[in-house]
């Protein structure tokens, strides 16, 4: 009996043995996939945080310089990806068409010379000139000199329109746009504008409002470091010379109209 009693002992301690060792594999491989799915929530949390969510409301100012309600941006032309070479040559042909080449000089052909012989062909022992118009002498004419020309630089409208989207969409991303609201409360006062400016504390800023506006326009013009333009004459270099953008709800949807109108143009 002892010894029958000292098996069933042995037995005992044995399955519970292997009970725990089982119960330790399980805690174990639980205890792996805990840590395996708190690392893959980890580097998902990383990888979200590197990538940048771009808002498209912005912050607005009323003419007194107190915030008001946030402007809302369409994503279709201020949220686009930057295309910056795109931008660079866009700049490049505005620049290029703004330049003019005054730069003239006169042919041997078109001075007011005399183009009589200065001397005998044969016998007097010197060269053989036949003009006083030409480049050697002074006052004669320029032999390869710069002509005055115009040198136009085209852009497809295709190109224009994302040259201009980009450049908006740019300045999103660098929370340089704002949004103008009370435009039509303007007195027409520089001071009033030289107050916001110096409340929202920016420098080179670009209004994007309704030309027709005559009281802000004239409020602004006489400003160093702030410029106004109409939605329609919006333009690449306009938004890339600026530094910060103050846009009104219409000058919004007036962009939005005028590029879907010439987007549709296009394709027909």
């Amino acid at each position: 009996m002892p010894k029958n009693k000292k098996e069933t002992k042995d037995n005992v301690s044995l399955r519970s043995g292997t009970s725990r060792r089982s119960n330790l594999k399980k805690d174990l491989s639980v205890g792996k996939a805990g840590i395996a799915t708190i690392a893959k929530g980890d580097l998902a949390m990383t990888k979200s945080s590197k990538v940048k969510s771009v808002s498209l409301s912005v912050s607005s100012y009323s003419l007194e310089g107190t915030k008001s309600v946030n402007l809302e941006l369409p994503k279709e032309i201020f949220g686009v990806k930057v295309n910056k070479p795109l931008l660079a040559q866009a700049v490049r042909v505005y620049f290029n068409n703004q330049r003019a080449h005054h730069g003239h000089t006169k042919t041997r052909s078109e001075v007011d010379y005399s183009t009589k012989k200065q001397g005998p062909q044969k016998g007097s022992g010197h060269a053989r000139h036949g003009s006083l118009g030409a480049p050697i002498f002074v006052g004669g004419g320029i032999a390869l000199g710069p002509k005055s020309r115009k040198v136009i630089l085209n852009l497809p409208q295709k190109m224009k329109h994302q040259a201009l989207v980009s450049a908006l969409s740019a300045r999103v991303l660098e929370g340089e746009v704002l949004g103008l609201s009370g435009v039509e409360k303007s007195t027409g006062k520089t001071k009033q504008m030289q107050n916001l400016i110096s409340k929202i504390d920016k420098r080179n800023v670009l209004v994007i409002a309704d030309g027709a506006n005559e009281k802000l326009i004239r409020s602004i013009e006489n400003l160093a470091g702030i410029k106004i333009i109409a939605p329609e004459q919006l333009n690449v270099f306009s938004v890339v010379a600026c530094r910060t953008l103050m846009i009104t709800k219409e000058a919004v949807k007036k962009i939005e109209l005028r590029i879907m109108n010439e987007e549709s143009r296009e394709e027909k």
